[in-house]
């Protein structure tokens, strides 16, 4: 690979959904392979929210660069362009330290963006967007149903919706096929299995100190910021005004990322482009490939 001139080292796309193992398989085949690491994750972009969004580890970071982690600041604004810009950034300094990019990660918006070269339209109308915010959560969605809109993977987020209707048509300025040498790799896992590893994780969330990562955020930004909606920080919060006990806790966040696993299938499925696997073929198949 290290002969290879930048422009011809491919981009490897590790997708699927939530503790699906991809973190796993991607450090295992960038250490193998020269490689360096995008995280494409619209929870992990917050700092300081590392518990609670299952981010790489110290550890993990440490065996490989990571990056696309801790780029704003809770409640501040992010959008998939301001992603799509950072990550083509990213992949063309990657490849010109000669190593390969690897984008990682479950949010199916970013990731299109990327393999599909999405042209986003200009920044918000101040009007609609005052208008759109002056709806409820329930009120934009519906807003969405009527209108055709694709519904972001976080329903639950204000601001992820009124993106959604912002940027409606933006699927018409794209790429009908994914951008050259690519390769795109899909994590297939069994149902019984990923629910598993889902409740396996949770019981890992709070054993690592959730609970006290959450106070320390609440406490920092408050506790309305939109952030903390539609993931485990509302949950905590619930748990610690007495309105769940930690069993309950538990139950409810397990349900959310069960939930959240199911939505990020439902987009990536979409994508015809993606070679479906389990771990192990997954690494078998990526493996032969960059070995070429």
């Amino acid at each position: 690979m290290e002969s290879r001139s930048p422009d011809q080292l491919p981009l490897v796309v590790i997708a699927g959904p939530t503790a699906s193992g991809k973190t796993a398989l991607a450090i295992k085949l960038a250490k193998k392979y020269n490689g360096e690491i995008i995280c494409a994750d619209s929870r992990t972009i917050y700092r300081g929210m590392d518990i609670g969004t299952a981010k790489p580890t110290a550890e993990e970071q440490a065996e490989v660069p990571h990056w696309g982690i801790d780029l704003v600041e809770p409640g501040e604004r992010f959008t998939a362009a301001d992603f799509k810009s950072y990550a083509e950034a990213k992949i063309g300094e990657i490849r010109a330290r000669g190593r390969i990019p690897f984008l990682v990660g479950g949010t199916g918006l970013y990731i299109d963006a990327i393999l599909f070269d999405y042209q986003f339209g200009p920044n918000t109308d101040p009007s609609q967007r005052q208008m759109l915010e002056g709806l409820s959560l329930l009120e934009l969605q519906e807003y969405c149903r009527k209108n055709s809109i694709v519904l972001p993977q976080n329903v639950q987020n204000k601001r992820y919706l009124i993106r959604a209707i912002e940027q409606k048509g933006v699927n018409l300025r794209r790429k009908s096929e994914p951008i050259s040498n690519s390769i795109i790799v899909g994590i297939s896992t069994g149902k019984p299995i990923l629910d598993k590893r889902i409740a396996l994780r949770t019981e890992q969330l709070f054993q690592n100190g959730v609970v006290e990562e959450a106070i320390k955020l609440g406490k920092k930004y408050g506790w309305e910021s939109e952030a903390f909606t539609g993931n485990i920080y509302k949950i905590v919060r619930l748990y610690l005004s007495g309105e769940l006990k930690e069993e309950e806790m538990k139950d409810k966040f397990t349900t959310l990322d069960r939930q959240l696993a199911k939505r990020q299938m439902t987009w990536l499925r979409r994508n015809r482009s993606i070679y479906w696997a389990n771990l192990g073929d997954a690494e078998h198949y990526i493996s032969g490939l960059l070995a070429k």
